[in-house]
């Protein structure tokens, strides 16, 4: 049903939103039961590789864990089937942005160049945040090879499981001041966005603009998340 979803969403729409702020919503794209049985996977479990304690390494407060091989059937469902929507969108992003590399057309491929370099090891995970916690902002680049869109899925009810923790990007453009962006969810919806920078059309042209994200301090519950990157980390 997920996939089905998927296929259902007005890409054309979406592509438009990318290309005009570089980030759009895909509304419910887990049901509420999804979204709870992913974040009850969260815990000490072979389902994971890593966990990061984000205080350690001065990236905020809160805590995440990645996947490891072979990753459940709904995370790699989801990579597999987003990837396919947003590789032609990547590919326009690259040539818009003069950058010769560009993507095949399934996710497998993708890998297999991921891999080839170096870059095994699995990056999707699920965030976990609770009261004062937050994530500074940041990009999600793990080595050469990098996919310029990334997914997350909000896990948890605003105003019901959480308050606080909201989605937030900043926007960088040449000779301007950072332009902050707090993007709306509800469980179970996912923001699809930028991950390092993006094209903007100028009077002159394309132009690079970066963008960075996170998410602000919770203020009480707890907050999960899944985070769907598209390359493997080296």
């Amino acid at each position: 049903m997920t996939m089905t979803r998927i296929e259902a969403f007005d890409w054309t729409a979406i592509a438009g939103a990318l290309d005009r702020q570089g980030w759009a919503v895909l509304p419910k794209l887990l049901t509420a039961d999804q979204s709870d049985a992913m974040a009850g996977l969260y815990g000490d479990t072979p389902a994971f590789r890593s966990h990061v304690i984000m205080a350690r390494h001065g990236f905020g407060r809160g805590e995440y864990r990645y996947f490891s091989y072979p990753l459940p059937d709904l995370v790699l469902g989801l990579r597999t089937a987003l990837y396919l929507k947003l590789a032609p969108i990547a590919n326009a992003w690259h040539e818009r942005m003069g950058m010769g590399v560009r993507f095949p057309a399934t996710h497998a491929a993708f890998l297999e160049r991921c891999h080839a370099a170096g870059q095994r090891r699995p990056t999707p995970l699920l965030l976990q945040y609770g009261p004062g916690d937050y994530n500074c902002l940041h990009q999600d680049l793990y080595g050469e090879h990098v996919f310029p869109l990334q997914v997350a899925t909000l896990l948890s009810e605003p105003h019901e499981a959480f308050e606080g923790g909201e989605f937030v990007l900043t926007e960088q453009r040449p000779r301007m001041q950072s332009r902050p962006v707090v993007v709306p969810l509800t469980k179970g919806d996912a923001v699809v966005f930028a991950v390092n920078s993006r094209p903007h059309r100028g009077t002159k042209g394309d132009y690079r603009v970066m963008l960075r994200h996170g998410v602000s301090e919770v203020r009480s519950g707890r907050r999960h998340t899944l985070g769907i990157i598209f390359h493997d980390a080296s």
